[in-house]
């Protein structure tokens, strides 16, 4: 065909026509259809964000609102008012919209076959196949009762044989929603329960079982003879076996060859093929007979999920479909719906009984079925109605029905209502039967049940000083807290400092059990592991030999766990169902792995995909069934240091060498919030204090980690003051621990209120404590006392007797600590300067302190970092600081309101340093600690 240059003049003509020249927007040309399109999709797009915004705070899919505003757009609502459908969306211009909806739900229904891993289905094969069988074999039987009148009532039967309405009336009731069915449990968070488990297993089963029946139901209406229809079904039969085995095992080749598989990300060219092939079989299938869509389908259970690879090519093309296409294909699905032709009673009727039909059928064969497999009545009944689900899939069957001309559109209207209702009743019913108190974790998997939980959890309790003096004078099981992959230096310096000297610890434990004389043979465990790792100890400090069981002899061992949010996208669900793999390719998990490997320590990945407000519950819970004794969250935060602006200190007198920084931020307040500073993440680790019952160390990196910061060899300095209170106890613990390093010293102060009564406790410096004549089996004896009722939060004591026993505790702890023959050894107290002094203004002379602390290891022949670690005092501290912190900030000229969320977030004493300070301070980092509840 040519094209003369008339014809490019009156393209040109169509082309540069616009409202300049009187012409209407909104008016059809074919030669230009871009313009209505975009006026079509600005206002699609605009009514699903606004129901979808409505429907959010009721808890319901976004299915829902992309259904009704369709409706609503539609004949039964905006339909009525004149020209409103003539205008906006004109006869001519739904072809457009159908073949880009068409491309839409071509690449949706390969996101379906995406989600569609069987694995999943293997891990609870028999339960998920039998409720599945049940929510389909029940749904059948009822639906071929009431498909009789139906089909008398509203069916052509000049048009369509009843044996081909049957088969199409009984795969809509039996089908369930799979895409829509894991968005209600991710916002219902089921996803990682046993209910959850189970439902997404039998969904698979349940979504390929009813995508197969309504392929045949096709096939068998097809126009033509029965011969034809059944050429057409051997014809799709053949083109599945042929994607389903030699093209499945030739794209994986190429997907391996690629690289795609090991890293998770598709390439272009895999991006490319893959697209390819999904088109290619929607062609096939059309021109079969069929339908376009199976083609996606299909070419969806061919993506390999080893690595995260389906996953990657979900994230790649979700968006762009749900937030484009869809919303499209469900507008011209409610252009078809129009409920102002239900007018008479019986068509109500049948809707209400169509309803209880779709209902009853799904939830009483899944629930049943569910109680007699043994589970319990509300988890029976929470799988009832999760799998009654109908939604999108429903809805995409009764399209491709009215298209193929199965059913007309009164029926369709009524069919399109009674999907809207079982799927709006869904959430709601199934939080009325299944409440979050009865939730039960999916499957155990590393973590222990719930008995060996409870025993191992008291044990701890009833040994651990949680910073007192007790049983335990190191940390040695530490959950740590991985978000993202920049929280990872800080991490690893936080954690290879506490890990302890493999000797050092060795003999204290066997001398500890000596003393105590144990008769269990403890002893002579602890001569052996002496014995026995000697010669390894001494030339390597730190690190345990890795024999063939890994890591598992060494010192400390840490649960890495990644926290993932779980989105209402697809590719989050996947993520969910996928954990194993997530964890054998995540970058961040798999860095920290390694870096344990190097230093002899036992690292243990695991991955928690959770709701963002369910963080701080997810972490709580991980630490206790993981019996981790302290929970280490990094809180990354610019600072000038971290950009490498290091200059020469020259603005303090009598200091004529290490670094200084540039000037600060406008406050100190904007530079602590400068990046993970969010009020999300503050919000976090709030919530984390006050939900975990193990102690909590909140590392706050103000670019401490930087090779910059830290030249080779320099060691660290630590400043500590020490106020009092089971936080300061657990602080002045990990103090003690991170000073067993060669290259790590410290400074201690025990700062006294002198406005409080201070009988028993101790002022002036450490060598002034022999007045304090405890026996070594006195302090621990009295310190196991007072560790569970003042450090881990024993039962309510009057306040009076609160502060006699916490000072009491605080004078054994100062003085287990600060002694040879308690918990620490002479290596370590020889790298720590300990005193006391007795004030009135206890912040105010912590700031002092610490800044005299900064520019004695600035003075060093090699400079130092330093590192402030502090109690968080914000429970059972032994003074109030509170008001002391306001006058600090006022007198900085800070308004008392700033800074108020860091306040609440790391406490008062922490707080006051990080505001009040000078800007020298602005490159320390800090380890705040809350000792466990």
């Amino acid at each position: 065909m040519h094209y003369t240059f008339q014809d490019a003049v009156l393209v040109g003509r169509s082309i540069s026509s616009t409202v300049i020249n009187g012409d209407n927007p909104v008016m059809v040309d074919p030669s230009n259809p871009i313009t209505l399109f975009i006026v079509q999709l600005c206002i699609i797009t605009a009514f699903t964000l606004s129901l979808g915004w409505v429907f959010k705070f009721m808890n319901q899919p976004k299915v829902i609102a992309e259904v009704i505003a369709g409706i609503i757009l539609g004949p039964t609502a905006m339909g009525r008012i004149p020209n409103f459908s003539n205008s906006i969306f004109p006869k001519p211009s739904i072809p457009y919209l159908n073949l880009v909806s068409t491309i839409g739900l071509i690449l949706f229904l390969f996101v379906v076959g995406l989600e569609v891993d069987i694995s999943v289905a293997k891990r609870n094969g028999r339960n998920s196949a039998i409720i599945s069988f049940a929510g389909i074999a029940l749904p059948f039987a009822i639906s071929s009762a009431i498909a009789i009148p139906v089909y008398d009532e509203f069916v052509d039967h000049s048009k369509v044989s009843f044996g081909h309405f049957l088969l199409f009336i009984c795969v809509s009731m039996a089908i369930t929603a799979f895409p829509v069915l894991c968005r209600i449990l991710t916002a219902t968070k089921l996803l990682d329960t046993r209910v959850g488990v189970i439902v997404l297993s039998a969904g698979v089963g349940n979504d390929v079982v009813g995508w197969v029946l309504l392929a045949l139901t096709l096939a068998l209406s097809g126009q033509g003879s029965g011969v034809s229809s059944v050429y057409i079904l051997l014809a799709a039969v053949g083109w599945s076996i042929l994607l389903l085995w030699p093209i499945r095992k030739a794209f994986y080749w190429a997907v391996k060859r690629s690289g795609s598989l090991e890293t998770g990300h598709p390439t272009p060219g895999i991006m490319t093929l893959t697209l390819m092939i999904v088109f290619i079989s929607s062609f096939m299938t059309g021109i079969i007979g069929v339908h376009p869509i199976f083609g996606g389908f299909i070419a969806g259970l061919i993506i390999p999920h080893e690595g995260g690879f389906a996953i990657g090519i979900t994230e790649r093309i979700e968006d762009l479909v749900t937030m484009l296409f869809l919303p499209i294909y469900f507008t011209l699905s409610g252009l078809n719906t129009n409920l102002g032709s239900l007018t008479d009673g019986k068509a109500w009727g049948y809707v209400v009984l169509l309803c209880v039909i779709g209902f009853a059928g799904k939830f009483v064969g899944c629930a049943a079925t569910a109680k007699l497999l043994k589970y319990s009545w509300r988890e029976s009944g929470a799988i009832g109605m999760l799998m009654s689900c109908k939604g999108l899939v429903e809805l995409i069957v009764l399209n491709v029905g009215l298209e193929a001309g199965i059913i007309e559109e009164k029926l369709f209207s009524m069919l399109v209502l009674v999907a809207v209702v079982l799927t709006f009743i869904t959430t709601p019913c199934t939080l009325w039967i299944y409440p979050y108190k009865y939730h039960t974790r999916g499957s155990g998997g590393d973590l222990k049940d719930e008995a060996k939980n409870r025993a191992a959890r008291e044990a701890f309790l009833a040994t651990s000083a949680g910073g007192a003096a007790g049983g335990r004078e190191y940390t040695t099981r530490l959950l740590v807290v991985l978000q993202k992959l920049e929280h990872l230096a800080s991490t690893m310096f936080i954690t290879q400092l506490l890990e302890p000297e493999l000797k050092v610890a060795a003999q204290i434990t066997a001398t500890e059990t000596a003393d105590a004389k144990r008769p269990d043979g403890s002893v002579k465990a602890a001569e052996a592991a002496l014995e026995s790792g000697a010669s390894d100890r001494e030339t390597t400090p730190g690190r345990d030999s890795i024999g063939a069981a890994g890591s598992a002899n060494a010192p400390v061992h840490i649960d890495a766990l990644k926290l993932i949010e779980l989105t209402g996208r697809t590719f989050s669900v996947m993520q969910s169902a996928e954990k194993d793999q997530l964890l054998l390719t995540d970058d961040a998990l798999q860095l920290y792995k390694q870096f344990g490997r190097l230093r002899g320590m036992d690292i243990k990945p695991h991955i928690s995909i959770v709701g963002q407000e369910s963080f701080p519950a997810a972490v709580a819970e991980y630490a206790q069934d993981l019996d981790s004794e302290l929970i280490v969250i990094p809180w990354t935060v610019n600072s000038p240091q971290a950009q490498g602006d290091i200059l020469t200190n020259d603005d303090q007198p009598g200091s004529s060498t290490g670094p200084s920084t540039v000037a600060a931020p406008t406050t100190p307040f904007d530079n602590i919030f400068a990046t993970d500073g969010s009020p999300i993440y503050t919000h976090f680790i709030r919530n984390l204090f006050a939900r975990a019952t193990s102690d909590i160390a909140l590392f706050i990196d103000r670019g401490f980690g930087g090779a910059h910061v830290t030249p080779p060899g320099s060691g660290q300095h630590v400043f500590f003051p020490f106020f009092g209170g089971p936080d300061d106890r657990l602080a002045l613990r990990l103090v003690v621990q991170l000073c067993h390093h060669a290259h790590v010293s410290a400074t201690v102060i025990r700062i006294t209120h002198s406005d409080v009564s201070d009988s028993g406790s101790e002022s002036g410096t450490l060598q002034d404590k022999d007045e304090t004549k405890l026996s070594e089996s006195a302090k621990v004896h009295q310190a196991a006392l007072l560790s569970n009722q003042l450090t881990i939060g024993g039962p309510k004591l009057e306040e009076r007797q609160n502060r006699v026993l916490s000072e009491t505790a605080d004078n054994v702890a100062w003085t287990y600590y600060t002694s040879a023959t308690g918990a620490s050894n002479e290596g370590a107290l020889s790298r720590i300067v300990f005193s006391s002094i007795e004030t009135s203004t206890p912040l105010t002379d912590a700031v002092k302190y610490a800044e005299q602390a900064l520019s004695a290891a600035a003075n060093e022949r090699m400079w130092r970092p330093l590192l402030v670690v502090m109690g968080r005092g914000r429970r059972s501290a032994a003074y109030n600081h509170e008001r002391e912190a306001s006058s600090l900030l006022a007198a900085r000229g800070h308004n008392p309101t700033v800074g108020a969320e860091l306040r609440k977030t790391v406490g008062d004493p922490t707080a006051a340093i990080i505001l009040a300070s000078s800007q020298r301070m602005s490159q320390t980092s800090y380890l705040v600690c809350e000792a466990g509840q």
